[in-house]
Formats: C-alpha cells, sequence, structure tokens
C-alpha cells in the first residue's frame, strides 16, 4: 500500500497522524526520543499533527506546527496543508493514525481551536525543542516546560493542546510542552490505529 492509498483509506477527520521521516532533523527528533520507547531504540515518529477535513477539491487536509522552507518562502508555525505532503514514501516511510472514536461534537471542537490557532498566526518554538530536551535529562517531563512561550507549539504539544477540547490527554504524566509524538503514540487513551512501518 502506497501512503497515498494509505491515507485514502484510514483518514479521518480530528484524528492524530504520526509520520517517521528521513531528512536530517526527522532523524535526530527520532534518536532523541528513544529515552521513551520500550527497547530504548530509536522512535518510529517524528512528527504529529491533525487531519482536519477533505475540502471541495476533493483532497485532505491537515493542521500541523511545523517548519517548511520554499524558494523564497519560510512557513514557520500553525499551518493548513494539504496531506499531499506525506505522499512520499521515501522521505516518510513511517505512518499511523490515531483513531479516539470522537463523536461529530467533538470533532468539531478539536478541529475548531486547531483553526483558531492556524488564525492566530501560533509560531512554532525552536526554543521549546531545547526544553523537550532538557526534560529527557533531568526527568521534569511533567513540569512546566523551561523555554515556553507564549502562543507557540511544537507538532505534539499542538495536538494535545487541540484534543485537550476533547478531554483527551495522551499521557497525564507528561506536560502540553514537553509532549512528544512517541508519548502520542504510546498513550493508554482507548483508540484504534491503523500504521505502516517501514523502516
Amino acid at each position: 500500500m502506497t501512503n497515498e492509498q494509505f491515507f485514502n483509506t484510514h483518514a479521518k477527520s480530528a484524528t492524530v497522524c504520526l509520520v517517521g521521516g528521513t531528512a536530517f532533523v526527522d532523524k535526530t527528533i527520532k534518536k532523541a526520543q528513544k529515552k521513551l520507547t520500550a527497547d530504548k531504540k530509536h522512535s518510529l515518529f517524528s512528527h504529529a499533527f491533525l487531519i482536519s477535513e477533505k475540502r471541495a477539491d476533493d483532497k485532505w487536509w491537515v493542521i500541523e506546527s511545523d517548519l517548511e522552507f520554499h524558494r523564497k518562502q519560510v512557513k514557520l508555525g500553525v499551518q493548513e496543508n494539504r496531506i499531499d505532503k506525506y505522499f512520499d514514501e521515501t522521505m516518510f516511510p513511517n505512518i499511523a493514525i490515531l483513531d479516539f472514536n470522537l463523536d461529530a461534537k467533538t470533532q468539531k471542537a478539536v478541529l475548531a481551536e486547531g483553526l483558531n490557532m492556524v488564525a492566530g498566526r501560533a509560531n512554532y518554538s525552536l526554543r521549546e525543542i531545547l526544553g523537550v530536551l532538557w526534560s529527557f535529562t533531568k526527568e521534569e517531563r511533567k513540569s512546566e516546560n523551561k523555554f515556553s512561550q507564549e502562543n507557540s507549539f511544537i507538532c505534539s504539544s499542538l495536538v494535545q493542546h487541540c484534543y485537550n477540547h476533547a478531554n483527551i490527554c495522551f499521557n497525564p504524566e507528561v506536560s502540553l510542552k514537553h509532549m512528544t509524538p512517541e508519548d502520542i503514540y504510546n498513550t493508554k487513551c482507548v483508540h484504534t490505529i491503523e500504521k505502516i512501518i517501514r523502516e
């Protein structure tokens, strides 16, 4: 199954998607999370986002906090993108979609908050990534991120922030701004999961 086929089969509004990329920054994030994995090996995942909805263009869109660099343009922060950006199996060999079986009203609340963050131009915080890494060494993951900034989120903390509107906390032992893709993957909250792991 290709990534495109996987998304077309399993995408659903307000579900959580995790991907594991092969770019340098993705490899670095996966390696950093090995302290959180059961086998202490690199995490399978480097990025988390919300699947939003299928639009008039008949494409699925996502809400995510990300860094995107294009020629003469940089997109930094919470943004909407087509899910097509994750179709390349070489760049994104690992994918998981977590479905928490939200009802229609709760789906709307989760996505509405994500869109509020897009409209409010919430930032992507490189400082907060340093705070996450610091928490791994000091085992202070339940405390506030030391480098926390207002109106800013890394990818997984954005997903958790939006899911607060569904009264779902992926890991109660981890504060909002310390949440990682691995924490979401290992959640004990009731859910179903579909995944492709190629590496």
